[in-house]
């Protein structure tokens, strides 16, 4: 049981952070872990256990985090094609015609998923193993177990978001969406092994800031009304390309470790927790509720950091 432990933390980590720390559901609704988990938890896992059997680094997994996120908003909800997903007509901004979507929003999602719900709850399960950071934490059969779960978890959010509206996607578009993540499975498994950059790698409390600081950016068209729809692009296109482009610089300097790993992580969960305020629930709720949930989700999220970061300190 022990050894299995951290995949079982890991099922339930992700989404956790990706709809309870995110406010989109209050702690009455925790019993949705039992849908959720599976979905977003069993494709976390699978996608963990499989890039640390192949030995995968980072970038990698990032890759398959955007492939789990283009296949889920794709495939299993469709609300980059949705002209009214959720009733909230999240494509009328920057709609592009041609393809049928609309760019804030499938800026934003993909984004949510790659971050949030896939490399972030990996990245704080991983350094809170320590030792077993990089080693696989099931056997085949748990594997099994994992990848059986995560399917049976897509097709029912799949047929979830069909009965609620029945919308469906064209043909061309869901073609496309399945031939873009089996490039980017196959770039992932292509991408070189080792990254090596000139200079030391910074602070991680540089690190840290400057997460912050593309979390306050990519959350700005959420907290800020009637924001021009160039703005919002150029916002979201700057958060993630910048953040890309650093992460991937500073991690292949010498001195990189798991300070710095969770100063990504920490930045990445603290930009959650300061937005869950700022937020409404997807479901019916009080303002005392919605408080008391931000505020429990906030403090675990903390808390769990904290941990994550005394267990790096103690090999460092």
């Amino acid at each position: 049981m022990r050894r299995i432990l951290p995949a079982f933390g890991l099922a339930l980590l992700s989404p956790l952070v990706a709809e309870f720390l995110l406010g989109d559901f209050p702690l009455t609704y925790l019993y949705f872990l039992v849908v959720l988990a599976p979905t977003y938890g069993g494709a976390t896992v699978v996608i963990r256990e499989v890039a640390r059997r192949k030995g995968l680094t980072w970038p990698s997994i990032v890759l398959l985090a955007l492939a789990y996120g283009v296949f889920e908003e794709g495939i299993m909800t469709m609300s980059l094609f949705n002209p009214n997903y959720a009733g909230e007509r999240l494509l009328d901004p920057g709609y592009l015609p041609a393809l049928g979507i609309g760019v804030p929003w499938t800026l934003f999602v993909l984004a949510l998923h790659t971050v949030w719900s896939v490399s972030v709850p990996i990245a704080v399960m991983e350094e809170i193993t320590r030792e077993r950071r990089t080693t696989p934490w099931l056997g085949k059969v748990g594997l099994g177990v994992a990848g059986t779960l995560a399917v049976l978890g897509a097709a029912s959010t799949t047929l979830f978001s069909y009965g609620n509206g029945h919308f469906l996607a064209s043909v061309p578009q869901l073609v496309s969406i399945v031939v873009i993540v089996a490039l980017l499975v196959v770039a992932a498994f292509r991408l070189p092994r080792r990254w090596s950059a000139a200079g030391r790698a910074p602070s991680p409390w540089l690190v840290l800031g400057a997460t912050l600081v593309a979390g306050a950016v990519f959350e700005l068209q959420t907290v800020i009304d009637g924001l021009p729809v160039w703005v919002t692009i150029v916002s979201l296109v700057a958060a993630e390309a910048g953040m890309a482009w650093l992460a991937l610089t500073w991690s292949a300097r010498e001195g990189w470790d798991g300070r710095h790993r969770m100063a990504l992580a920490g930045g990445a969960l603290l930009t959650y927790t300061w937005h869950a305020f700022l937020s409404h629930p997807l479901v019916p709720s009080s303002p005392v509720l919605d408080l008391v949930s931000h505020t429990v989700f906030g403090l675990a999220a903390l808390a769990l950091l904290l941990v994550a970061v005394q267990r790096v300190k103690s090999k460092v």
